[in-house]
């Protein structure tokens, strides 16, 4: 079979109204999840050149806190810095190429939207993308204060010795979870507009919301410094109700024209 009847094969059908089918739905899923991970692919072989770079700044409040603490990393296993840096590769991967999965993943559930409100995709698109940076960075600021929390319960006495896996994984990890945590409300507003969630859900939540953006960054800066877990907390909270008031005049707008329709077609 030549490429362009391959092509033709997995591009994905609409009945008479313009809906896909499950099983286009899932090869556009294939498609574009095929693409999200070339990007992250591509970006982590640049990732491994960056690696020695991001090693030692990873590794710089260990060495700092190292001469008054008797804190070091260690290497147990032959191929551990081997594997540490096909993982740190990965994860800078990931944040290099986040323009084109998130792109991927908005794109998979614009089919829901509307032909007027598609081109609310690309506000949604340039929003994600400098939140998501954003959270990866501060998530990267606050990595310091962790360390040097977390290494103040060692005793006087007692030496710290850090797996490099087990450290840097929960640095890179923790940076990850502080961006998605950023861009959640774009996904919040996109879920709304597809209508899988309403507004006055989201609003009703609202207690939650804040509880969970509380304990989140009590979790990311467990010190004892309230400014610091106030800093994280207060854009989340922020960054939420930003989200449910947009949602709120996007259900309004979708109200007003559903009862403009029907009386429309009552006449």
């Amino acid at each position: 079979m030549s490429s362009t009847s391959t092509k033709k094969a997995e591009r994905a059908p609409k009945d008479n109204d313009g809906r896909m089918s499950l099983g286009a739905h899932l090869i556009e899923l294939r498609n574009r999840g095929m693409i999200a991970a070339a990007s992250i692919l591509v970006a982590a072989i640049g990732g491994w050149f960056l690696y020695p770079i991001v090693w030692h700044a990873m590794a710089a409040p260990i060495h700092e806190i190292g001469e008054s603490r008797n804190a070091t990393i260690n290497f147990p296993a032959l191929t551990g810095a081997f594997d540490l840096q096909m993982q740190v590769s990965i994860y800078i991967g990931i944040v290099i190429s986040s323009p084109v999965w998130l792109y991927e993943i908005f794109a998979f559930l614009t089919p829901g939207l509307t032909g007027k409100e598609k081109r609310y995709i690309f506000g949604f698109f340039f929003t994600a993308i400098p939140l998501f940076l954003g959270g990866c960075a501060f998530g990267w600021y606050v990595t310091p204060h962790l360390v040097n929390v977390f290494l103040s319960f060692t005793p006087s006495q007692d030496a710290s010795y850090l797996q490099a896996g087990d450290y840097f994984n929960f640095i890179l990890k923790l940076v990850l979870a502080v961006g998605v945590a950023f861009v959640t409300p774009v996904f919040i507003v996109l879920l709304n507009m597809i209508g899988i969630i309403s507004a006055q859900a989201i609003l009703k939540a609202w207690r939650w919301a804040i509880l969970g953006s509380i304990i989140f960054a009590a979790l990311a800066t467990p010190s004892t410094d309230i400014v610091s877990m106030l800093i994280l907390a207060v854009p989340l909270i922020l960054l939420y109700f930003g989200a449910a008031a947009f949602t709120w005049v996007h259900d309004r707008r979708k109200a007003k024209n559903d009862e403009k329709l029907e009386q429309e077609y009552a006449a």
